[in-house]
């Protein structure tokens, strides 16, 4: 696995530095240091900082490779990114206020939006990485995060909790409330939902992740932060989408922008992967009565 960690000099990037180390160790990671500074005359200053900072990353063993450059954060990011793949992208995030749509600092925003990799942001407070709440939605557009999450969960020993919530539904609806409540009866049944969350949950313990599947209902930026206060999550995985059209450029849906601006733990946004036709009752017919050649 290769990671790139981002870092401006400021304290908000040394978080990035020890999370950087936390899963660059266990996953034995290429890891680069991309030090940008918005002026070339800060670049020796930030030099210095890098070096210092970067000595987390050398105590647990990790020996990364640190590159300079100047302009825009962003746009240096994105074209670090373009040039060389990388299967993750470190950043720290401050915290600049708490109205609006960005409680954090803007180029983090804009940076999730810009570029293909998935983007873990150190923020928050954690001493261990041990257990995971991926928000699913329960699609299968979101396996690529699953996948990712697997990666990272077996190489650090931690369990993933996959979190479904469902809107309250009228009162007509009783039985299907009721058999969303039981996991259980939920995963074995042919519903679309039910598939594609025992296909996430196999996919996962085919790595050799321990999973469950928990199942809430109500609005769901409530009901995720109810979750992760009651369970005191060490990381929490949210997902973008693709803009349509030409545009590179990704979507940040409400959920994760508000996971952003509220976590109190690091944050992995994962691209969601092109939609898929569902796994489906029909579907399960159709493939029943095809006969190979």
């Amino acid at each position: 696995m290769k990671i790139l960690i981002c870092s401006d000099g400021m304290p908000a990037a040394e978080n990035a530095m020890r999370l950087g180390a936390a899963v660059a160790t266990p996953l034995k990671a290429d890891v680069v240091v991309l030090g940008v500074a918005e002026k070339a005359e800060d670049e020796s200053s930030l030099q210095q900082a890098l070096e210092k900072q970067a000595d987390a990353l050398r105590a647990q063993n990790v020996s990364p490779k640190i590159e300079m450059c100047a302009g825009s954060p962003v746009s240096q990011i994105a074209n670090e990114t373009s040039k060389t793949k990388y299967d993750l992208v470190i950043v720290g995030a401050r915290k600049t206020g708490a109205t609006g749509l960005h409680w954090r600092s803007a180029k983090m925003y804009e940076l999730i939006k810009s570029i293909s990799p998935p983007v873990l942001v150190a923020m928050g407070e954690w001493a261990q990485l041990k257990r995971f709440l991926v928000c699913t939605g329960g699609k299968e557009f979101i396996e690529e995060a699953v996948q990712l999450t697997g990666k990272l969960a077996k190489a650090v020993g931690a369990s993933v909790t996959l979190l479904h919530v469902m809107a309250e539904p009228p009162a007509i609806y009783a039985d299907l409330v009721r058999l969303e409540e039981d996991v259980d009866r939920l995963m074995a049944s042919k519903s679309e939902l039910g598939m594609n969350l025992r296909a996430q949950k196999g996919d996962l313990e085919k790595l050799g992740v321990p999973a469950e599947v928990r199942i809430r209902h109500g609005i769901v930026v409530d009901q995720v932060f109810a979750e992760a206060r009651a369970q005191h999550y060490d990381l929490v995985v949210t997902g973008s989408s693709r803009a349509r059209g030409m545009l590179r450029h990704y979507i940040m849906g409400d959920l994760t922008r508000t996971i952003l601006n509220h976590a109190s733990c690091p944050v992995l946004v994962v691209r969601a992967g092109s939609m898929a036709e569902p796994r489906s009752f029909w579907r399960s017919i159709r493939r029943a009565f095809t006969t190979k050649s």
